[in-house]
């Protein structure tokens, strides 16, 4: 980061180990107050040529593909870089993104430990040897495919940025990362953090901040890329994979979701409703597993539609500077208008039980604030329970028995993640198996961990991350063969004996 002479900060893009800036430059604004809180070099194509370009030479000509010790040690030392500077990226994550701060540390948090556990995986091996037929010796290895190209969007960018390229270097992949321009600030600190770390070899990690896409989209097309890793939308990833079709290459994408919470007739509502609350309101609805559902069982419906409408209602929205605050902002001004568009659209054909909707009155009104909605509907086909809102807005749902709810949570082309609310022991295995979903919880939300893989069915995305498939996501398997019949001498040797 620099100041500028008015006294604001700026900040540049790291490719090739060194810090550089753009012909264009773009403002970062506190989505609290649309104040502007600094400036960053915006890039586009030739930041991304040149950070393709970097990624490749350091791929062939280093030792990073081949050198495991190195990897490791680094991503521990990325690790540590980010634990010393934690407060640091808190603070600027909160008060740019606009999370609260429990959130923002929330996200930064699980970074850390998601970061040594690749430095720990870039340790282990997992190939296989055989002596398949007699004298027939096969062996595989993996290695690194080449070059990551990683694209990740502005709701969470450290951890879903981390949750990408840290396993692809761990694998030995070089990268190319870009991240958008609502987080420049933040991008710049992570920047720094990962590209900081003392054995990080020059040209391994390179990154660039883009308001618009034609650095992406290069990212993507050009064939010195060979694997894509994605978090965002399921139309891009549409247009991504359609784009990376002409080279045929690895395709990793997270997609949209649309979390059916399903809540049977004898789940613990007591229990049940402070967390259907928070799947909704958390990062403001901005997160692609937001429980944005609500499905319950008609036995219990009148109780929790009564009580979960006020838990919304009693939600206490404002800046992360309000230690009070419980759901900040949107990321800004134009997704606020976007999510009250859709709450607005319903109201034709569906119930608003809690209205929500933009605050345009007060000290909030210069910032990009909306309150919750929830909003009952019957018809699964309607668009509010179709497309993703991404903001603090959820349905609810009202079903008979079991094979109701599967019908119901399966209705979309999504599927990311789900959820079951039950006191049967048994239900949440024998309703989860028939779910369209690549997570299913039972009595919780939002529980991920590093060791296990994460990833979507259906228009949710292809691929998986966290776990150790994460890993394989960037590399190739290459099989060895390798005849070795025993010697003639050997061979008369044990007929002789036999004899």
């Amino acid at each position: 980061m620099s100041s500028t002479t008015t006294g604001t900060v700026h900040v540049r893009n790291l490719i090739d180990g060194v810090w550089t800036d753009s012909g264009t430059i773009g403002e970062s604004l506190d989505p609290a107050t649309g104040e502007v809180l600094g400036t960053f070099a915006d890039g586009g194509a030739d930041e991304a040529r040149a950070a393709i370009d970097a990624a490749r030479r350091a791929f062939g000509t280093g030792d990073w593909s081949r050198d495991r010790d190195l990897r490791a040690r680094t991503l521990f030392e990325m690790a540590d870089r980010m634990a010393a500077r934690q407060d640091e990226l808190i603070a600027l994550l909160s008060r740019e993104n606009g999370k609260i701060p429990s959130e923002a540390a929330l996200e930064v948090g699980l970074t850390i430990s998601k970061i040594r556990y690749y430095g720990a995986l870039a340790l282990t091996e997992s190939g296989r040897a055989s002596e398949v037929k007699p004298g027939l010796y096969s062996m595989t290895l993996r290695q690194p495919v080449g070059v990551a190209g990683v694209i990740a969007p502005w709701n969470s960018p450290v951890i879903l940025s981390v949750r990408s390229f840290a396993p692809a270097l761990a694998a030995g992949a070089t990268v190319a990362l870009k991240l958008p321009g609502q987080t420049a600030l933040t991008n710049s600190l992570l920047f720094d953090i990962i590209g900081g770390a003392p054995s990080l070899p020059r040209g391994v990690f390179n990154a660039f901040t883009e308001s618009g896409s034609a650095g992406a989209r290069l990212i993507v097309a050009d064939p010195g890329v060979d694997v894509i890793s994605y978090t965002g939308s399921t139309r891009v990833g549409r247009a991504i994979m359609a784009d990376a079709s002409a080279s045929l290459k690895g395709m990793s994408l997270e997609l949209g979701g649309k979390t059916p919470m399903i809540v049977f007739d004898d789940a613990d509502l007591d229990a049940a409703v402070p967390v259907l609350t928070k799947a909704i309101t958390t990062f403001t609805g901005q997160f692609c597993m937001t429980g944005s559902r609500i499905l319950v069982q008609r036995g219990v419906a009148d109780e929790l539609r009564t009580r979960l409408s006020a838990a919304l209602e009693a939600v206490r929205v404002g800046p992360g500077s309000d230690p009070d605050s419980e759901m900040g902002p949107l990321i800004d001004q134009a997704n606020a208008d976007r999510v009250e568009r859709a709450v607005a659209d319903a109201a034709e054909y569906a119930e608003v039980l809690v209205r929500g909707g933009r605050i345009t009155d007060g000290p909030l009104a210069a910032g990009a604030f909306v309150r919750p909605s929830l909003v009952e509907v019957e018809e699964v086909d309607r668009p509010i329970v179709q497309r993703e809102v991404f903001g603090p807005v959820a349905t609810f749902e009202v079903f008979d028995d079991e094979a109701d709810a599967i019908g119901r949570a399966n209705a979309t082309e999504f599927g990311l993640a789900a959820g079951i609310w039950t006191r049967d022991v048994d239900r949440p295995l024998r309703v989860g198996r028939e779910l369209d979903a690549g997570t299913v919880w039972t009595n919780t939300w939002a529980v991920i961990v590093d060791q296990m893989e994460e990833g979507g069915f259906k228009q949710s995305g292809v691929g998986r991350l966290n776990g150790e498939r994460a890993l394989e996501e960037f590399q190739e398997i290459k099989h060895f063969v390798h005849p070795a019949p025993r010697s003639e001498s050997r061979r008369r040797t044990g007929e002789e004996v036999t004899a």
